[in-house]
């Protein structure tokens, strides 16, 4: 293994990009070789991201270079597929892609040979032998890290319920009617009910844990997403249908998520300040009568974007998985 893992970043000057330049500039086996933004090209990266002044001098460039290892794509979804096609990469360089473009099983190949979906909770052995990582999404991490330990018992129900809130940087830089501070400031909002582009990687994911899932997923897991008026963090409520008493479910979670470093369970209450700016995820299960609630506090930018990235390319390149990954939260 090289001293340095030499790493370019395209789409750095976004929420996702920007995040990842945070967590890098630190990693103590990286080397950025470049930043990649069109728009910003010849400014200093703190002239975008002004939390970094005092970090780093890293130049934003227009230039894609190809000396590098490892490559993030942190585009919009349908720019990841189009940037490959537009500047062909040499077959030794990794990629991880931040977008979905990648990340359903129809759409996964790319030169000869195809992308892993990168939920290390799902996928590490097969991350750790890839090429090519897809990256999830944000609420489906979540969602997904919610559901596992059922799956892979066997006990999804029928019927999941799914009520889940994510903060304005989930709908990302570009301005909008629904990310002005003057209409989400104090406001609550749902949105693309029972139809998050999300649910297809979601249901993919617990298909593999428990076949025969998939085929009716649509009408199993009623997602009821929606906007806070926070920047950061998603909080969801998922209640479903348990023969298990709470202890039992307790101990399925624990034992699941057990050799897993950034996924953990509470028995006491949580809240989003325990994981805003780290790369955990936080559980909590209550039974009430016959339903079992689940309760996950995730980063939607750091375990649901970057930080689940730079995981990625830990596993992919053989280092420890935390490497770079231990973060604080802000607390209050």
């Amino acid at each position: 293994m090289k001293d340095k893992i030499r790493v370019g970043i395209v789409g750095s000057a976004g929420y996702t990009g920007g995040e990842l330049l945070r967590i890098l500039i630190h990693h103590p086996q990286v080397e950025i070789v470049f930043a990649h933004s069109a728009s910003n090209a010849g400014n200093r990266v703190y002239v975008v991201h002004n939390d970094l002044f005092g970090d780093t001098e890293l130049v934003f460039s227009s230039r894609f270079h190809s000396d590098i290892d490892v490559l993030f794509l942190c585009v919009g979804h349908g720019d990841a597929r189009k940037f490959l096609d537009a500047n062909p990469i040499d077959p030794s360089v990794k990629i991880i892609d931040l977008s979905q473009d990648y990340r359903l099983k129809a759409n996964t190949a790319y030169q000869g040979q195809n992308f892993v979906y990168g939920l290390p909770e799902l996928n590490r052995e097969a991350i750790k032998n890839a090429h090519y990582v897809a990256n999830p999404g944000c609420f489906a991490t979540n969602l997904q890290l919610s559901l596992l330990p059922l799956a892979a018992a066997g006990l999804l129900p029928d019927q999941i319920h799914v009520n889940a809130t994510t903060g304005s940087t989930g709908a990302g830089q570009k301005p909008g009617p629904t990310t002005h501070f003057s209409w989400r400031n104090n406001n609550l909002s749902a949105y693309k009910a029972f139809a998050h582009q999300h649910l297809q990687e979601v249901s993919e994911s617990l298909d593999q844990l428990q076949p025969g899932f998939l085929p009716k997923a649509a009408e199993r897991i009623n997602f009821v997403p929606q906007r806070g008026d926070f920047t950061r963090g998603i909080f969801a409520s998922i209640y479903l249908n348990c023969t298990l008493s709470e202890a039992e479910a307790v101990d399925l979670y624990q034992n699941y998520y057990a050799s897993h470093p950034f996924t953990h369970v509470s028995q006491a209450d949580i809240d989003l300040k325990q994981v805003v700016n780290t790369n955990k995820s936080i559980l909590q299960l209550q039974k009430h009568g016959e339903k079992l609630l689940i309760l996950n506090a995730t980063d939607n930018l750091v375990k649901g974007a970057s930080g689940q990235a730079v995981q990625n390319m830990n596993l992919l390149f053989g280092l420890d998985e935390t490497a770079g990954l231990r973060l604080k939260s802000v607390g209050f």
